[in-house]
């Protein structure tokens, strides 16, 4: 899609971009042959966005994804994804809060369509910034307003990465009600981490730090792994979706993702002693 994508050129937004399909120009090398009296836009914005044009074909051989990313509307991010897919990386993290002084992650999980990583607090978590540089493309949901700030501001790392923040693609196309809610929408089912949430990670870590059971450990990493894992049928979703708005739906049409086997269980003893708990507490 990226290929037949002008709206990262300077001078030419969505409308201008579908008046250029309309009139035949659907990808940049159609844009480069055609004569200026063909093309739906002023001869200043043409010479401008064609000299914009050769820096693309330079950034889209030598594979920096940043570089449109920077230039791309958030909720057109999307187009990334099928071009650079080998270069992509789905994150997520689980903390003990929402950023405070002493809040800090305790799990990070990645999956690049082919292995799962995981990073514990005081185990291999600075591993993470090593293994993260792999990568081109970070694709999350709130990551641009939680991920990425609470991981540059705790370990340090830069995340100087093209990212796609699948926040913003799902709520352009109508789709509200945060990670699980945009799963649930989407026919994206938990099975048996239907309920768990963040908070409740956070109490699955406390209870860790205070058992050190490997089962309570497993159960978070269980729910931190399905999150980074549930992220590519909705990058596959939310891509088709956005695809049908445009000419190119049948062309650029992705399969739906095989689901990979998951390193690790949720303990039901586990989470239903640790709900009874917070209901316990919340009543009280």
């Amino acid at each position: 899609m990226l290929k037949n994508t002008f709206c990262h050129l300077p001078g030419i937004g969505i409308q201008t971009e579908r008046k250029l399909w309309s009139s035949g120009i659907t990808s940049w090398e159609h844009l480069l042959a055609a004569s200026a009296s063909d093309v739906p836009m002023s001869l200043g914005r043409l010479r401008l966005a064609l000299l914009h044009l050769e820096e693309s074909f330079v950034q889209f051989d030598q594979r920096k994804p940043l570089h449109f990313q920077q230039s791309l509307p958030f909720d057109q991010h999307w187009r990334l994804f099928a071009d650079f897919r080998d270069l992509a990386v789905f994150l997520d993290i689980e903390t003990t809060g929402m950023g405070g002084p002493w809040d800090h992650i305790t799990t990070i999980s990645l999956y690049d369509g082919r292995s799962i990583s995981c990073y514990v607090h005081d185990d291999n978590l600075l591993q993470f910034r090593e293994d993260i540089e792999r990568y081109g493309l970070v694709i999350t949901y709130n990551g641009k307003t939680f991920d990425f700030p609470f991981i540059r501001q705790t370990l340090r790392s830069p995340m100087n990465h093209a990212h796609i923040d699948l926040r913003y693609v799902l709520r352009s196309l109508g789709y509200r009600g945060g990670l699980k809610g945009c799963e649930k929408q989407l026919g994206i089912a938990r099975e048996d981490l239907d309920g768990v949430d963040g908070l409740f990670a956070v109490h699955l870590w406390r209870e860790y730090l205070r058992t050190w059971d490997r089962k309570v450990l497993d159960t978070l990493l269980a729910y931190n792994v399905l999150d980074v894992v549930n992220l590519e049928p909705l990058m596959v979703q939310a891509c088709n979706a956005k695809l049908s708005e445009t000419p190119f739906a049948d062309q650029h049409f992705l399969c739906a993702p095989t689901r990979p086997d998951l390193p690790y269980l949720p303990d039901q003893g586990t989470i239903e002693r640790i709900r009874h708990a917070i209901m316990t507490t919340f009543w009280h």
